[in-house]
């Protein structure tokens, strides 16, 4: 049985780009009658802003999405809120000993001595991790609080991409749990997708290189990695990443300005290369034409006169 999800994080409401990643992760799934789910990841406490997670389930269901497990619906693998699963991340942790050390070196003490700007995706290798036993002792003398690593291969992590291919990425060591006690990105996905059971992940293609380091902690638990798909981003007119701050470009923005979801899901699905031109079409429209062959493996970038057809008017950047 196919298990996908999506996964948005409550830091602001959701834009074009978020929603693009959403409609082709439940097409994914629902095209092969699988399991959907939809999952809170809101471990940042300081950047995750109250109501938006409830304000982003609300403007996906406005497009049509719907999930078979959730925080709002429940499910035999919750709960679906990352902020509540603390304890389950500590037993994760407590299977990988083998592979984490403490670490005392700053960020800035990390940046400063970085290996080459491709290397591993921390920029934490060998240097760093000689540097980190030679200051440790001094560090735990002023009562410093380390972060806990995973010592990653030397090797790169190789892996093939549903939609781009064979990838190969250097890892490094890696951050599982923060010094100030939260825990990282690459530790709580992989706990989350392994107790969900989730057997693939549709995302931007900006998570390409974390791709390998949750690979690393798979092979470590013992457990085969979920299949990868990784889109090519929805970008502004110069190529730029969306973002959140850019307000009239949310979903919520959207819907409030009065256009009707099929338009903006005609224009989600033409940016992933599913229509062959911008028209208004619904969800089960484009289900039921969807073929993975047909997604894009280059980036898209957004025009003026997209939103002019979608009726946002000029954007500028």
């Amino acid at each position: 049985m196919i298990r996908g999800r999506f996964a948005p994080s409550p830091t602001g409401g959701l834009h074009l780009g978020n929603a693009r990643t959403a409609l082709a992760a439940w097409l994914s799934t629902r095209s092969r009658e699988g399991i959907f789910i939809l999952r809170n990841e809101d471990l940042d406490r300081q950047r995750c802003k109250p109501g938006v997670s409830e304000l982003n389930l609300s403007e996906l269901q406005w497009l049509g999405l719907d999930w078979d497990e959730g925080p709002d619906v429940s499910g035999p693998w919750g709960p679906y809120h990352q902020s509540k699963r603390h304890a389950y991340y500590a037993e994760v942790l407590a299977q990988l000993r083998e592979w984490v050390y403490p670490c005392y070196l700053s960020r800035k003490e990390v940046q400063a001595i970085a290996s080459a700007p491709h290397g591993p995706i921390e920029g934490y290798g060998l240097k760093e991790r000689e540097l980190n036993q030679i200051l440790s002792f001094c560090k735990q003398q002023e009562g410093k609080t380390p972060s806990l690593r995973f010592r990653g291969p030397q090797q790169k992590i190789s892996f093939h991409d549903a939609l781009q291919g064979p990838q190969a990425f250097e890892v490094g060591d890696f951050i599982l749990r923060r010094a100030d006690g939260e825990w990282a990105y690459q530790l709580a996905v992989v706990a989350d997708d392994l107790a969900m059971q989730i057997t693939e992940v549709v995302r931007g293609d900006d998570l390409l290189p974390s791709t390998a380091a949750q690979i690393v902690i798979y092979q470590a638990l013992g457990q085969p990695p979920p299949q990868f798909l990784h889109l090519p981003l929805l970008l502004d007119s110069e190529g730029n990443r969306l973002s959140k701050r850019k307000g009239d470009l949310t979903l919520h923005a959207l819907r409030h300005s009065g256009i009707a979801s099929h338009r903006v899901l005609g224009f989600l699905a033409y940016s992933l290369g599913l229509l062959p031109e911008l028209l208004e079409v619904s969800l089960y429209e484009v289900l039921k034409t969807y073929r993975i062959e047909q997604l894009n493996t280059s980036p898209y970038c957004l025009q003026n006169s997209d939103l002019e057809w979608l009726g946002v008017g000029c954007y500028n950047t």
